[in-house]
């Protein structure tokens, strides 16, 4: 094993440290959270549950980010002291440990370096996705429930708060469409480099005779907007549609016309809910999507920057971000970062972090503007 330069590496560990610490403004994070424990500590606070959750909410994010950054510093100067013992007493394993940590450290920093880089105006929000079959019949029903499984996969692997909305099952298997919601900090500015086309290249297994089949579906991504962000909608703009909620194959989930469907008449935005227990609750999910929706289509119409937000997606070819091949051979291939990883069924059960960060960055560097 070559011999670590530890004064070299640290001195970069350090340098990153500072230029990350430089963006994220950490003063004005460390006011940030005072403010919010003032008003967090409030005994009226919950007089508005609405506010009340928002402000417990980004005081948690905040607090989070602050003590991630402080851990890191701290972090730095142990392993130094480590290695420093280490090699006073010629301790091997402990200059093995420190190596170890070292890398830890590194990969921690990059983590958070990818923070950084994301400064839209949306990018801290909760986000909420929504998945669409397109292209390619069942396999792409089938192929949207693969992504939906592999999207709560990977926010559970870090344990963030998935939450679906809304289920509609196609008629021989999969999905026509999933809208699911993600509460975590920066949650919107991670996803949102997902949203576009992907296409999977298979045998299928609806195919009787065994052909390889190529399948699209479509992601879409918009933030989760607080009370104060959201946009007058004229009840008379609104057509209302309840309905029994399903689940596969016409099964009853419930006995009551509990889901909703809201369509806005003047632009034609549809959204449906059918995974809360009540109508009133359904229809409270849906108006918060729609209202980010709307809240969107006025800054696209306003800045002239659809690829900023979600955009048309058509989910078929020409249009496609990511590829999944899983036949002839195995590639999962991002078709703007060229970031790729042979095993496709890991990325597939949900290991997407080397696929978002370079999206991320990509996007960093002006990739999404054309």
């Amino acid at each position: 094993m070559a011999e670590t330069d530890f004064p070299t590496e640290l001195s970069e560990l350090r340098s990153t440290l500072r230029r990350i610490t430089d963006v994220i403004d950490v003063a004005a994070l460390t006011k940030e959270v005072e403010d919010l424990e003032q008003q967090a500590a409030d005994p009226n606070l919950w007089d508005n549950q609405e506010n009340a959750q928002r402000v417990n909410s980004q005081l948690s994010h905040k607090q989070a980010q602050l003590q991630r950054i402080t851990k890191l510093g701290t972090r730095i100067e142990d392993v130094e002291l480590m290695a420093e013992m280490a090699r006073e007493e010629g301790d091997d394993d402990v200059l093995a440990d420190a190596v170890d940590e070292l890398g830890s450290i590194r990969k921690a920093l990059a983590a958070l370096e990818i923070v950084t880089l994301m400064s839209g105006e949306y990018d801290e929000h909760d986000a909420v996705v929504t998945i669409r079959a397109g292209a390619g019949g069942v396999d792409a029903a089938d192929f949207a429930e693969m992504l939906l499984r592999m999207y709560t996969r990977w926010a559970e692997r870090r344990e963030w708060d998935v939450k679906v909305l809304d289920t509609s099952y196609a008629e021989e298997a999969g999905l026509k469409s999933a809208t699911f919601e993600i509460k975590a900090p920066y949650a919107f500015g991670t996803l949102s480099v997902e949203a576009g086309t992907h296409r999977l290249v298979r045998i299928s297994p609806f195919d009787n005779q065994g052909r390889r089949q190529t399948s699209f579906a479509a992601v879409e991504v918009i933030p989760l907007l607080e009370g104060t962000e959201s946009v007058e909608i004229d009840e008379n703009d609104l057509k209302v549609d309840v309905f029994r909620s399903s689940g596969p194959g016409g099964q009853s989930v419930n006995t009551t016309d509990s889901a909703v469907r809201l369509t806005h008449l003047p632009t034609g935005i549809v959204v449906s809910m059918q995974n809360e227990k009540s109508q009133i609750q359904n229809r409270a999910a849906a108006m918060r999507v729609l209202e980010a929706r709307l809240l969107l289509l006025k800054k696209q119409e306003e800045a002239a920057e659809k690829k900023e937000l979600a955009g048309d997606i058509k989910a078929s070819w020409g249009d496609q971000i990511r590829s999944y091949v899983l036949h002839p051979y195995q590639m999962v291939k991002d078709l703007r970062t060229n970031h790729e990883v042979g095993n496709a069924s890991s990325v597939l059960d949900g290991d997407l972090d080397g696929f978002i960060d370079a999206g991320i960055r990509w996007r960093s560097q002006g990739g999404d503007e054309s």
